[in-house]
């Protein structure tokens, strides 16, 4: 007999609402003020959820068990799986001196690092993102940056600021086709109010990530730059969405913004070039090294490799093959069909299903890892270097593993308690005010869950139904929910310690956390007032379909 889900089990939404808050304050809390290493502290967030789950939820042991060990399996396979192969990837460029051909090849685009941190975080994240998603762009750009010479905290704090706006449409446009399962409302309609929502922010985030790395001054210096790349993947963002649908909106954003900005800047220079002190001695630029095309070549071969790879392991067709011969289902015991949501959450009660993919094959941590096997042979190493280096991957990402299987197991058993249905339904009692608190119930689900998929899986039909019930165009709500997830992305544990991982900076992931939790509340309240504004002012009502 399914265990059913309540909602308020302390007769009281206030204290209910307090329980279920209790693992993410605690999670938060151990990061950021008590500076505890961060596979501690996911794993107090854990027990914390469990004990919530059990004694305040009254979950059943078996299913609230099988729900933390679903999500730690799910941390592993994909999450984990694609941070090794990547941090493999890194490692085997580094070592032999790619990134240093790389930052030189860079310069010849532009000395200027705001411009190198726009062009690889904002454009290039945009493309790993659109192409693959769950923590890639981040483990990607981060690596690139160390590479290139920036700090550890910029690096992870940067990389994780501009993977926001691209997020809706990633991995070929998973976390819309997801929300489109759950609300039933047309897909090209999703895509393009939620292309619309986010336009300004396709704008300002290049603005504000300039802004968060070199302050106002700097910022407005480059404006023109910062303008091209941000309008030319915004249109594209919108026209591809409207016409098309979700699938490619981002990778041909990305590719647009890429061109525009690269052409931009062979006939516009800024009058500053903005450097690192240690890239200037008696303010002339050091000395250049000149490299073979040879030299050149394999250097940015495994990137092209990797990019190849990750864009044809997101292709449906590629992954459905894999898939049809390779994929094993395995229904979780004591949790596949056992947990039971309940109205108002959805229309009717719902049995939740739970069935763990073992999909190595068609997994994108597949493709990185082909994709660095081949990068491997053009940089010269031998098999048994080769074994070397992944052998010291595992062992430097060993703590990571660790954190995001108990970060994933964390948010699963939140999602099967319902404690993540009780938030949502205190965010559904604000009224007129609901479009904006509707809008950061998105951004809590992606900060609880690490996945706009996910947080769109959860909170979808909530959005659907409680848009009806207040007089808001559903529509709307719904795809403000994943506008607004995209910005608790920066702040979800699982994305923060990708990118300590990928900056060697594992154990700081408070300080990463305090850089980017401003940015991440400020943006979320704009997506709000952006909603807000769409649900109330007439002339903004044309973007909206009828209803």
């Amino acid at each position: 007999m399914p265990w059913q889900q309540t909602y308020d089990p302390l007769h009281n939404m206030a204290l209910t609402t307090l329980a279920a808050l209790a693992p993410v304050v605690i999670l938060l809390g151990c990061l950021a003020l008590f500076h505890i290493k961060a596979h501690y502290a996911a794993l107090l967030g854990l027990a914390s959820a469990l004990i919530v789950a059990l004694f305040v939820f009254q979950m059943p042991a078996p299913q609230a068990a099988a729900a933390a060990i679903y999500g730690a399996a799910y941390g592993l396979l994909p999450i984990g799986w694609i941070i090794v192969n990547v941090i493999f990837l890194y490692q085997l460029a580094n070592r032999k001196g790619a990134f240093a051909i790389l930052q030189e090849n860079l310069t010849a685009i532009t000395q200027d690092r705001r411009l190198q941190l726009l062009l690889v975080s904002f454009c290039f994240g945009a493309f790993f993102e659109g192409a693959a998603g769950f923590g890639t762009p981040v483990a990607i750009t981060a690596s690139m940056l160390i590479g290139l010479g920036f700090g550890p905290l910029q690096a992870s704090g940067l990389s994780l600021i501009a993977n926001t706006a691209p997020v809706p449409f990633a991995a070929l446009g998973t976390p819309i086709l997801a929300l489109q399962a759950v609300t039933g409302f047309d897909l090209r309609t999703l895509s393009s109010v939620i292309a619309w929502q986010l336009l300004i922010f396709d704008i300002i985030i290049p603005f504000w990530l300039i802004w968060a790395f070199a302050g106002w001054k700097r910022m407005l210096e480059i404006w023109p730059a910062l303008l091209v790349s941000g309008i030319s993947f915004g249109l594209s963002q919108i026209v591809i969405a409207t016409l098309h649908g979700p699938w490619l909106v981002t990778i041909v954003g990305s590719l647009v913004s890429i061109i525009s900005l690269v052409v931009f800047l062979r006939y516009w220079k800024p009058k500053t070039i903005y450097r690192f002190e240690s890239d200037s001695e008696g303010g002339k630029t050091k000395s250049q090294h000149h490299y073979s095309r040879k030299q050149t070549l394999q250097a940015w071969l495994p990137w092209v490799v990797l990019s190849v790879m990750i864009f044809l392991w997101g292709l449906p067709s590629i992954k459905s093959w894999f898939d049809s011969f390779s994929t094993i289902k395995v229904p979780v015991p004591y949790l596949h069909e056992m947990v039971m949501r309940m109205p108002p959450v959805v229309p009717e009660p719902t049995k939740e299903a739970a069935v763990f993919n073992i999909n190595f094959l068609s997994a994108t941590g597949t493709g990185i890892l082909i994709a660095a096997m081949i990068s491997a042979r053009i940089l010269g190493y031998s098999i048994r270097e080769t074994v070397h280096v992944y052998a010291a991957t595992l062992k430097q990402v060993r703590f990571s593993l660790l954190t995001i299987m108990a970060m994933l197991a964390l948010g699963y058993v939140t999602r099967y308690s319902g404690l993540d249905a009780s938030l949502g339904l205190t965010f559904a009692m604000t009224g007129w005010m609901y479009p904006f608190f509707g809008t950061l119930l998105g951004w809590l689900g992606v900060a609880l869950t690490g996945s706009d998929t996910s947080s769109n899986v959860l909170f979808g039909s909530l959005q659907k139904l409680t848009a009806s019930q207040v007089g808001v165009n559903p529509v709307l709500m719904a795809a403000a929910n994943s506008s607004g997830g995209v910005m608790g992305k920066m702040i979800d544990a699982q994305s923060i310690v990708v990118a300590s991982t990928a900056t060697k900076w594992y154990g700081h992931e408070g300080d990463i956390l305090r850089y980017v939790f401003f940015h991440s509340i400020a943006l979320a309240f704009l997506v709000g007032l952006v909603v807000m504004a769409m649900a109330y002012i007439p002339g903004l009502a044309v973007l909206l379909p009828a209803g």
